[in-house]
């Protein structure tokens, strides 16, 4: 049975992750920018001795593309409140202001272009280091930088598509946009006539079963796993990187602030995604 988005720590397929043995006894390792050991050459040395590197990522590697994050201090849900799947199915003034909202970030997931941290995705692939590349972001571009479609996993749909809610029909997003901005109207499917929606899994919508397995069957093969930029409270997808963590495969996390990951991390690195994960990867290829 497929997990539904929530922020609760329980219920979906996090059972499936918390079911083998204890965490690690070296979990709960802290660094931070700036102190005498580089966060970035500690990380290179677990980059350089891992084959199967699964790299679960956020809204906060994003950023510095221009896509704002969701929960940070100046988060879109700071002053905004999520509309749910349910709502958005059963009202048209809940279908309105969804459509609203989608149609006032548009122009920025229109326009954004991979940063350093997607880039160096793609070059960890190309180094045959990658297995997987699972993210909670809608933004796309992960592909946009050139990585391998079969290896991404978005657990939590895209942007760049929208989707029809009877036929499953899938189109590019423009011309559902054009027509809202246009009319104000929420836009109906061209072939059945039903409701389109943002190809994004909503608040109380499940996410796609094929896609959690192969998420975590990723992660129940994988060496190393790095968590980028997310602070690690929407499950079930937050509950992919601990089934490598529950078999004692190293787990590093980066970002600026608290996770609800912290205390089981074996490297724990606070600072500026950007400034670490792309340094790190350089200086475990070329070694």
């Amino acid at each position: 049975m497929p997990g539904t988005l929530t922020t609760l720590r329980q219920g979906g397929w996090s059972d499936r992750t918390f079911a083998s043995r204890a965490l690690p006894s070296y979990a709960g390792r802290r660094m931070t920018a700036g102190t005498e050991t580089d966060p970035a050459s500690e990380l290179a040395d677990l980059i350089r001795a891992a084959r199967r590197c699964l790299v679960f990522t956020g809204a906060g590697i994003s950023t510095a593309s221009g896509i704002p994050d969701f929960r940070g201090p100046n988060g879109v849900w700071k002053t905004r409140q999520p509309v749910y799947y349910q709502s958005f199915m059963a009202s048209g003034s809940a279908r309105s202001e969804y459509w609203e909202f989608k149609l006032e970030g548009y122009p920025v997931f229109r326009d954004a272009r991979p940063g350093r941290v997607h880039q160096a995705m793609v070059e960890l692939e190309r180094a045959g280091r990658l297995c997987a590349l699972v993210t909670q972001n809608v933004d796309g571009l992960h592909q946009a930088a050139g990585t391998s479609r079969e290896l991404i996993v978005e657990l939590h749909g895209t942007n760049r598509e929208v989707e029809c809610t009877g036929c499953k029909q899938r189109e590019p997003v423009a011309r559902c946009m054009q027509e809202f901005e246009s009319t104000r109207i929420p836009p109906l499917c061209l072939t059945c006539g039903a409701i389109m929606k943002p190809a994004v899994v909503m608040f109380g919508e499940a996410l796609q079963p094929d896609d959690l397995t192969r998420a975590f069957d990723a992660a129940a093969s994988a060496d190393l796993v790095v968590a980028l930029g997310s602070s690690l409270v929407v499950t079930p997808a937050a509950d992919v990187p601990l089934t490598a963590a529950r078999r004692g495969v190293p787990y590093v996390i980066v970002n600026q602030g608290e996770t609800a990951h912290d205390a089981v991390a074996t490297l724990r690195i606070d600072a500026d995604v950007a400034d670490v994960f792309p340094r790190a990867v350089e200086t475990a290829l070329r070694g």
